[in-house]
């Protein structure tokens, strides 16, 4: 990417993340001064290091806040991840040393953070995020400080820098395949179409692309019902009572961007008024595994979900990853160990850290200007099944598309995939440029 773009693209970050600050965060967030603490890294390397001895690593996830209920987990697993890697010779012959901190679902914290990070923890590499609000607040750091950060969760596309790797799907790789399957006989025939989101860019931007879609398929402005709550929202009773009334007539599907805890009051209102998957199916970008583990699940069978990764799928390295992470969360006493799951962005952070440490050792260096260069064209064979890409020109990873149907346990039934990994598209040809 030439210099001119990299600045339009910092600028604009910034010119974002003070925009979404208003629509956004209705409510203050808890701060992370409480919560950020590095003395989790003594529990999480496998062996005491001399200091000068490790490769520092950071880990930005929120611990607390609304957001919490899907970051832990990738923090959790970013850890094992590290713990694994350490225990067979580590990093260029040194031992990884994770740097944990809390932003807190407060998403200028995240900026602060990721600049403690670089400059005072001194970490050559940040994993962390899940919102796209949380990354546009850490772009311009990044960028600024040229520091290297992994972004894991699927996003609205529309950004390409040089110090992100997106390990996440673009809009080409989930949001689209997912209503096109919505669209044709084997999802329903679906005429009639709700965006429903929490309020910021990554809802907004893909609800975009998704309503050019729509309507390039000749789907009619009065069959699009737009909607938006602010993040921690959990009255759904008039929001769903409203979804009730525009399906009358035609069929009609959910297309959800609700991000964080809001997700279990709203699935709880849709059985509480007798919503069924037949009736109305939810097609889901941010549900997985993990956040339905707070749900009554046998009420919630045949909704859908879209990713890249389902803890079901069925093959040797799914079997292995998902045995390491159960046996992690029972040997450090997480809540609820016996019951832990996998989703998409765990498989997208173990997948990066892994890609990271081959990228380095390729390069010979933690130099980030270096490893980024080495990064280009790194594969790993990934819990999914397939063989990931990372793709030299765009820094996104080649993915399969994956719908998944709940099943009454919690867990998903894959009903459709794609046979290959697909090149992502950052760069929708549906948002006029």
């Amino acid at each position: 990417m030439d210099s001119k773009l990299t600045s339009r693209l910092s600028l604009l970050a910034v010119a974002i993340v003070g925009s979404l600050s208003l629509i956004g965060c209705q409510k203050p967030a808890e701060t992370g001064a409480e919560t950020n603490s590095t003395a989790e890294t003594s529990e999480t390397t496998t062996t005491p290091a001399a200091d000068g001895d490790t490769i520092k690593v950071g880990i930005l996830h929120s611990l607390s806040g609304t957001m919490a209920i899907s970051e832990t987990s990738l923090k959790d697993t970013a850890l094992m991840t590290i713990n694994e890697i350490n225990a067979n010779g580590g990093v260029l012959g040194k031992q990884l040393e994770p740097v944990v901190v809390d932003p807190a679902s407060d998403w200028p914290l995240f900026a602060e953070k990721a600049r403690q990070l670089l400059t005072q923890d001194k970490v050559d590499v940040i994993f962390g995020g899940w919102t796209s609000v949380s990354r546009k607040s850490v772009l311009p750091v990044v960028e600024e400080l040229n520091g290297l950060m992994f972004y894991p969760v699927q996003y609205e596309g529309q950004e390409q820098s040089e110090n992100i790797f997106y390990t996440g799907a673009a809009p080409n790789q989930q949001a689209i395949p997912a209503v096109e399957y919505l669209m044709s006989p084997e999802g329903g025939s679906a005429e009639r179409f709700v965006l429903l989101g929490t309020d910021y860019v990554y809802p907004r931007t893909t609800n975009q692309i998704l309503r050019a879609f729509l309507k390039s398929k000749g789907v009619a402005e009065a069959d699009i019902m737009e909607e938006y709550t602010p993040f921690g929202f959990s009255n759904y009773q008039t929001i769903v009572g409203d979804i009730k009334n525009f399906s009358t007539g035609k069929k009609t599907a959910v297309i959800s961007t609700i991000n964080g805890d809001s997700n279990v009051p709203f699935y709880r209102e849709l059985a509480n008024q007798g919503i069924k998957a037949s009736d109305i199916p939810v097609m889901a970008f941010s549900v997985g595994e993990e956040e339905l583990r707070g749900i009554d699940t046998s009420l919630l069978q045949g909704h859908l979900a879209a990713w890249n990764y389902f803890m079901s799928v069925k093959n040797p390295v799914n079997s292995s990853f998902t045995k390491k992470y159960k046996q992690y969360a029972l040997d450090q006493k997480l809540p609820n160990a016996d019951k832990v799951v996998t989703n998409d962005p765990m498989e997208a952070t173990y997948v990066g850290i892994n890609m990271w440490k081959q990228a380095v050792e390729k390069a010979g260096t933690t130099d980030v200007d270096k490893v980024r260069i080495s990064m280009g064209g790194q594969t790993f064979d990934a819990p999914s099944g397939y063989t990931l890409k990372m793709d030299e020109e765009n820094h996104h990873l080649w993915k399969p598309v994956m719908i998944g149907q709940i099943r009454a346990d919690g867990q998903f039934d894959v009903i459709s995939k794609t046979p290959e990994a697909i090149r992502a598209q950052p760069w929708s040809q549906y948002i006029p440029k």
